[in-house]
């Protein structure tokens, strides 16, 4: 079957889920099964078809100790040799996946399937590959041609589910394992997959039976040992997760698999407010085996904070989203201190934030980064800084937590750090005011991607109802994305949002001097919320059970005034909404009874 890639987009930088999807490209087993492969072929009467497979057999022999690039250059050698070499082709795709160069490993995978149609191993390889780059259907349509021939396959049976569970179709995949589960209830891989579903959801109670479950069956599971320390955490108990998550590194598969772990266990130890160590396993999220790892390209040596400041020019790149740039914008002002009037700051924001940056920091030059992706990764440059010249350093902005912030006494009490325009603040009050009397309050209730386990952050639009309903309150739209359907809801039932007449997604500068506007600002936490506590709106986030950016506190230590509403746990809203509409409620009648 012919298959069409494009390069992959940058993941979600949250804590995720062992791979649940069965197998491994690299592990000893599928590489032995190479290596019996080739056994049989190295009798080829042709002398080059011989040096060939030798070239190959070298290759697996790398694969054996993470030698990716050696194993890459020899399989390219035997292609050299050979360019019809199915097995040539999928030992370079192992090579290049275990590498991190994704977009040459599912061009390789896709050359072995054309050569090798009934090799059941590339299929499962390139779907795994291709469900953990969210080609979704493409992965589900391989798994569903490979089981037309071998319908009890246990591994492609459970990774079906795991594609359906990517997808959001979560009854459809519980009832693929549950099928299964009744022929094969001693699988620990299927009850670890369970595990994953539920969790998704926000069923953490569940999720953590099954993961129990998954380890009676099998105690040495290092995948559902990381998975039970994942659930562990939104349910309050961090050193279970600590504990869990770090009785499992060991055993993870070199590159993404134990970046990934350490990626929670830092998220861990930041949410738990063990900030030192938190911030060095943070650095984790650089690492080229993450999917959505950046690469910095600057004129300079990477800044480290070992290193002196005073009087260094220095380039700080905004990394992730728009959110984070924000958070992480909490520590210029230390930083540009820390180099003084004889050095200079130079800031490398999102395009979108050029202008609210330049005005918040007036004393650092501002300007857009770019970005493109090659091989797979994210290359990050700043092209303003060609009119600048070199720097003596350059760091991430999230990496000046290390040095700025290593308490939680060290963050300042403000009511915030960026500076909205003030002609634009002027017009949204007389735009605001226009609309009547009323406690005029900016709502966001979802992110733009609720794919995956993302949409176990955000409460189903029924359940605003509350505090859509709250008397004298006059309700104001900051959601962006497509809001069709829940302003139609709304409509129908006779509740009134208004919608400001701007491009929600692109015009920041008046997302930020509306939010300054109003008289609050309540949403989950996603880009518009942290603009508004950014500039100091009065806001109100609703914290999920796992966020690592209380650092242990009571709410973001980024944000001292703003109020956090613990949601408590995952698709259990509607306490969280009630508490947020009384108090609502109180205020808005507060306000009537002083006017």
């Amino acid at each position: 079957m012919s298959i069409a890639f494009e390069a992959p987009t940058a993941l979600p930088g949250l804590a995720r889920a062992a791979d649940a999807a069965a197998g491994d490209a690299a592990s000893p087993e599928a590489v032995g099964r190479l290596s019996r492969v080739l056994a049989k072929d190295g009798g080829k009467a042709r002398k080059q078809a011989r040096a060939a497979v030798a070239q190959l057999k070298a290759a697996v022999a790398d694969l054996r100790v993470h030698d990716y690039e050696g194993a890459s250059r020899k399989a390219l050698k035997a292609l050299e040799l050979d360019s019809k070499h199915g097995v040539a082709w999928h030992v370079l795709a192992i090579a290049r996946e275990k590498a991190g160069d994704l977009v040459q490993a599912l061009n390789a995978y896709e050359a072995a399937l054309k050569l090798l149609p009934k090799d059941t191993a590339v299929a499962q390889d390139l779907a795994r590959l291709a469900q953990r780059l969210g080609y979704l259907e493409i992965a589900e349509k391989l798994l569903l041609h490979y089981l037309a021939a071998d319908p009890d396959h246990v591994e492609a049976i459970n990774n079906l589910a795991c594609v359906l569970r990517d997808q959001n179709r979560y009854d459809q995949a519980i009832e693929v394992l549950r099928a299964r589960l009744q022929t094969a209830p001693d699988s620990a891989m299927m009850w670890n997959t369970l595990g994953t579903v539920m969790g998704d959801q926000g069923d953490m109670a569940t999720a953590l039976t099954f993961y129990d479950e998954a380890l009676r069956l099998e105690p040495g599971f290092a995948k559902a040992r990381y998975n039970r320390g994942n659930a562990r955490q939104p349910l309050g108990d961090f050193e279970g997760a600590l504990e869990d998550i770090e009785a499992a590194l060991p055993h993870a598969a070199p590159g993404y698999e134990t970046g990934m772990m350490t990626m929670a266990r830092a998220l861990t130890l930041m949410a738990s407010g063990r900030l030192k160590e938190g911030y060095e396993a943070y650095e984790v999220r650089l690492d080229p085996v993450m999917p959505d790892a950046i690469a910095v390209v600057a004129d300079g040596p990477r800044w480290t904070p070992d290193q002196p400041l005073e009087g260094k020019r220095i380039l700080a790149v905004g990394e992730q989203g728009v959110a984070d740039e924000f958070i992480f914008a909490n520590m210029i002002p230390d930083l540009i201190r820390a180099v003084g009037p004889e050095g200079q700051v130079f800031l490398a924001v999102e395009p979108r934030l050029v202008s609210i940056f330049q005005r918040s920091f007036p004393e650092a030059v501002v300007g857009a980064h770019q970005a493109v992706r090659k091989a797979g990764r994210l290359i990050r440059f700043a092209p303003f800084m060609q009119a600048h010249g070199a720097v003596d350093g350059w760091l991430p902005l999230a990496s000046l937590m290390a040095p700025f912030r290593p308490t939680l006494e060290a963050f300042p009490d403000h009511a915030g750090y960026m500076t909205p325009d003030p002609e634009r603040v002027a017009r949204w009050r007389d735009e605001l005011a226009a609309l009547g009397d009323g406690f005029k309050v900016g709502l966001h209730w979802k992110s733009l991607v609720l794919k995956g386990v993302r949409s176990r952050y955000f409460s189903p639009f029924d359940q605003w109802r509350p505090i859509l309903t709250t008397p004298g309150c006059i309700m104001v739209n900051l959601q962006c994305g497509d809001t069709a359907a829940e302003l139609a809801q709304a409509e129908a039932e006779g509740l009134k949002i208004w919608t400001p007449p701007i491009n929600l997604k692109d015009d920041l500068e008046d997302v930020a001097a509306l939010s300054s506007a109003l008289d609050l600002v309540i949403g989950p936490a996603i880009a518009g919320t942290n603009i508004a506590a950014a500039v100091g709106a009065d806001a109100w986030m609703i914290q999920a059970p796992d966020d690592w950016h209380v650092l242990g506190w009571k709410s973001y230590p980024f944000y001292p005034r703003m109020r956090g509403w613990a949601a408590g746990s995952f698709g259990r809203w509607d306490g969280v909404m009630a508490d947020m509409a009384a108090e609502l409620a109180r205020i808005s009648s507060s306000r009537r009874n002083a006017a």
